[in-house]
């Protein structure tokens, strides 16, 4: 990929926020289990880091997605994972549909102050029994005149205990799973929403996650987004930006978790000589940024065919199974060589370790990447060639 002065600007820009409005604040957030979530999107937006491929009509840069994946990346720098999976909830999962196929007036009322950040956004697609299992979900919106009435529930939802919208996959009919579903943008403040308790999770501890319960939500229908039935395919599509943003959010950091293990290994002395100097260490360290490498190139070329126009389901998936797996084995192997030291909680290693884990499950399962992938290859069940 070919990145220009202004990918550069951009990256400094990312970089520099990360450094001054992240990192000096992290320890105290994950300790606090959140952070102050309005005031930091508020600073991006004024930055305009929340609408870098949004349209300029409606507050956005209107620039393509490499330099959405440029910042994607540079926020991977942060000492944490949580804030970062916040932002990108933002940027890349509760907003591109919206920006695609929503209406004038959802753009107005929710895409522009959320570019702005002025409203937070949630992305509602899990449920207890449905998580990527997206054709199995649960969550009905039943029309009543010009209204949609919701029932049902949605959860590991993050950014919700602070949200001001939630961009909902529902199924509005009875039709077949794939088509029978409509992506809705409803308020939080609505009445019928309640919330639970914030999820105690294993990692991306800064995060606020919680299942959001829907009784009898009433929402104009013109909050849909897009054609009704058109829901699964939208998500699909939303999804794949969501991939390729997680598996470039990874890139650095796990090319951090190596930095830091380099410089522990050569402090480090054991037997007289410092850790680095075992040639299984420094073999495997270098294995590891190999790794790295190729899932930035794997990410990078699925980020230019997205831009091109192209169909990026198979690289999409891809890339973002790559970086599950590839997140494991890097934060794994260096927690390992700093022994006794990497199991210590408020380690950064350890820390990686616990939020990195998140990236195999969240956003489709590695299984679920893989499926797709074979689908893509046509290696269908049961059917062999010859």
């Amino acid at each position: 990929m070919n990145f220009t002065s202004e990918h550069d600007a951009l990256r400094k820009t990312v970089r520099d926020f990360v450094e001054k409005e992240i990192n000096p604040y992290v320890d105290e957030w994950e300790e606090a289990g959140e952070y102050p979530i309005r005031d930091v999107f508020k600073k991006l937006g004024n930055l305009g880091l929340l609408g870098i491929q949004k349209p300029e009509e409606y507050g956005g840069m209107g620039l393509d997605y490499s330099y959405n994946l440029v910042a994607a990346e540079e926020l991977g720098m942060a000492k944490c994972g949580g804030v970062p999976l916040s932002i990108g909830v933002q940027t890349d999962m509760c907003t591109p549909a919206i920006a695609r196929f929503g209406s004038d007036e959802l753009k107005r009322n929710f895409l522009t102050p959320a570019i702005t950040g002025e409203l937070i956004g949630s992305i509602g697609v899990s449920e207890v029994g449905a998580g990527s299992d997206v054709a199995g979900l649960k969550t009905t919106a039943k029309k009543d005149g010009d209204d949609y009435i919701i029932n049902g529930s949605k959860m590991w939802i993050t950014n919700s205990p602070k949200a001001d919208f939630i961009c909902l996959l529902a199924n509005t009919s009875d039709d077949q799973p794939h088509k029978n579903k409509t992506l809705i943008v409803v308020p939080m403040s609505t009445p019928g929403i309640t919330l639970s308790p914030h999820l105690n999770k294993l990692g991306m501890r800064s995060s606020e996650t919680a299942q959001v319960f829907f009784d009898d939500v009433r929402v104009p229908q013109r909050n849909r987004i897009g054609a009704e039935g058109t829901g699964f395919m939208c998500q699909m599509i939303q999804f794949q930006e969501e991939r390729m943003w997680g598996a470039a959010n990874v890139i650095k950091a796990l090319e951090s978790c190596i930095e830091q293990t380099i410089e522990y290994c050569q402090e480090r002395k054991t037997f007289g000589q410092p850790l680095i100097n075992n040639q299984y260490i420094h073999f495997r360290l270098a294995e590891l940024q190999t790794e790295v490498e190729a899932l930035r190139a794997l990410t990078y070329k699925a980020c230019e065919l997205h831009i091109a126009g192209k169909d990026v389901t198979q690289l999409a998936s891809m890339a973002k199974l790559k970086a599950g797996r590839l997140g494991r084995e890097v934060t794994d192997t260096c927690l390992q060589y700093w022994g006794g030291n990497g199991y210590m909680w408020e380690n950064p290693l350890a820390r990686a370790y616990r939020d990195v884990r998140l990236v195999s499950i969240g956003g489709g399962a590695d299984e679920i990447m893989l499926g797709i992938i074979c689908k893509t290859m046509n290696i269908l069940p049961g059917k062999q060639k010859g």
